[in-house]
């Protein structure tokens, strides 16, 4: 970091412990639903084929599995530095992403809606053009308006 970008203000933030239960929990079920399917499809059709088998581990293990251990590292970064603003959600996002006060007509403080405006937590896209929000949990946030209109 140069002194064209020095750090003044640095913020981490995780998914809630409560989020990430439920998570947990959730792909928990999907690995017993897989473990579950894979019982009936022996009694039904005799010992299971390779193939079968096979696409339980990777769909009832593998992929719930990865999502846990997604969850684990997942954290938003944000950084506000002399030359503008720097948001990464890592590990989705290696580098940060760069807002210069430039390309800003506005930015204020505000609560808002996370579920009625973006669908959620996350990297959202706002529903009926509100925008996108970089958000982990809360309702409160830094409203960012560009002078493309954005």
């Amino acid at each position: 970091m140069n002194q064209d970008n020095k750090l003044i203000y640095r913020e981490q933030q995780r998914f809630t412990l409560l989020l990430r239960w439920l998570v947990y929990i959730s792909m928990g079920l999907a690995m017993l639903l897989s473990i579950l399917s894979l019982r009936e499809i022996s009694s039904s059709q005799g010992s299971p084929g390779a193939q079968d088998i096979l696409s339980v581990v990777l769909v009832g293990f593998g992929v719930p599995i990865a999502i846990v251990v997604l969850f684990l590292f997942l954290k938003l970064e944000t950084e506000v530095r002399s030359d503008g603003l720097y948001v990464r959600y890592y590990p989705l996002h290696i580098s940060f992403r760069k807002f210069s006060p430039d390309d800003l007509s506005e930015f204020h403080a505000r609560q808002y809606k996370p579920i009625r405006e973006f669908g959620g937590w996350g990297i959202r896209c706002g529903l009926f053009g509100k925008g996108k929000a970089y958000n982990v949990s809360g309702n409160k946030g830094v409203q960012l308006v560009f002078k493309n209109g954005k």
